[in-house]
């Protein structure tokens, strides 16, 4: 479950950094003061911290979706 909300949130956090990018130069916000929480965070912290909160959010999601109630989790057995 881990890895699916792993992938989901690296799948989700490029687009929508991107959006998020283009919305705020049209607003006038500094990107990098929000992504860095206020110059309280190195960059590359900053962008580890938001992947780390979409991957929480993926989390949820990911958990949402597993297959709880299959029983066959691996190669099915050969009859």
């Amino acid at each position: 479950m881990a890895v699916m909300a792993a992938v989901v949130a690296t799948l989700v956090y490029l687009p929508v950094f991107i959006a998020l990018a283009l919305i705020f130069r049209a607003l006038g916000i500094s990107l990098e003061a929000w992504l860095t929480l206020d110059a309280a965070l190195h960059p590359a912290l900053g962008l580890l911290a938001w992947w780390l909160f979409v991957f929480v959010g993926s989390c949820g999601y990911a958990a949402w979706e597993f297959p709880w109630g299959d029983r066959n989790f691996g190669w099915p057995v050969r009859k």
